[in-house]
């Protein structure tokens, strides 16, 4: 019974030691949302001006003024060109509940749906896992970045490894002998010209929920989306300079935003999952030590109730003796 006693005085002691370790994730994953929700209500700002002047440059560019098309990164490719392109937000870490598996189920399911070679990276080894299980393997992996400042990085590598090549071609687009046209015509078939973000969203009431955003192309439907974007002041606006080149400096300035903001709001998402699920591993820890310690002073009271009855009986038997 002693070694009984010994080994529920270790477990109590291992719980105990476990419940500081899950106080500490709960503390660093609460401080975490913080710093990620900050970060995405700061862009909101600045993505509106970014969308506002792409509103007054595509509003210039109107095919009765005689401006040239958008460039080729810009439109959308004919029927039976280019590769669906996704990019699955996940985490590198555990202890998140579903986060991974309800992000990954919900872009196989929206992929699914969707006619076209497919191609998928995942952006964290859990989610890279789970989309290989789901028969959908991923051309690669990036690592989740793990603060404010490891996201640019990140963002840079997605549009290094995936749209660099879609934007070079459109900006040179313009002389080009047959041989580079067969050339490129071929190349369109094994490039991304589509490109969707999976990613969770914090939501009020919920801890989080899946989401997506349709990135590339940017095509007429986005075009007259944001040309009838209302001007917030009664001045008129007015690009000065170069329109074209203001304009493609500001489509890089809404697809850095774009992902920055994704990966920002899938962080904030993680972080707020790990935080649920460290409460609840609070709850449980501290049931398993009650009920440890509940037991262990059962134990040792019937440890202590056998010692009494064996010295009571001793002393009835000594007390025999003598009569």
């Amino acid at each position: 019974m002693s070694d009984t006693l010994a080994n529920l005085r270790r477990k109590i002691e291992r719980a105990r030691d476990l419940r500081s370790v899950v106080s500490t994730m709960k503390a660093l994953a609460a401080a975490s949302i913080g710093q990620y929700e900050k970060s995405v209500r700061s862009l909101d700002d600045y993505y509106r001006a970014v969308q506002l002047g792409l509103s007054v440059c595509l509003s210039e560019r109107a095919p009765s003024a005689g401006v040239a098309p958008l460039p080729e990164y810009e439109r959308k490719e004919k029927k039976g060109t280019g590769i669906i392109g996704a990019i699955v937000f996940g985490s590198d870490q555990g202890l998140v509940g579903q986060f991974n598996d309800v992000v990954v189920d919900y872009a196989v399911h929206t992929l699914a749906a969707l006619p076209g070679k497919k191609k998928v990276w995942a952006v964290g080894e859990r989610a890279h896992d789970r989309l290989t299980d789901a028969g959908l393997p991923p051309a690669g992996l990036l690592t989740v970045p793990l603060s404010i400042k490891a996201i640019t990085p990140l963002v840079g590598q997605i549009l290094m490894r995936i749209m660099a090549p879609s934007l070079a071609e459109g900006e040179g687009h313009r002389e080009q002998n047959n041989d580079q046209r067969e050339q490129k015509v071929h190349r369109n078939k094994n490039r991304v010209t589509q490109l969707y973000l999976f990613h969770n969203n914090s939501r009020s009431g919920e801890i989080y929920e899946p989401v997506n955003q349709q990135l590339l192309p940017l095509d007429e439907t986005w075009r007259r989306m944001l040309a009838e974007l209302p001007w917030p002041t009664r001045n008129l606006p007015e690009v000065v300079g170069d329109n074209t080149a203001t304009l493609q400096a500001l489509v890089r300035e809404y697809l850095f935003v774009s992902l920055f903001r994704a990966c920002a709001e899938s962080l904030a998402s993680e972080n707020a999952s790990r935080l649920a699920a460290m409460e609840r591993a609070e709850r449980n820890i501290d049931q398993l030590r009650e009920d440890l310690q509940k037991t262990f002073y059962s134990l040792r009271q019937s440890k202590i109730d056998e010692e009494l009855f064996d010295v009571i009986a001793g002393v009835e038997a000594l007390a025999g003796t003598k009569r």
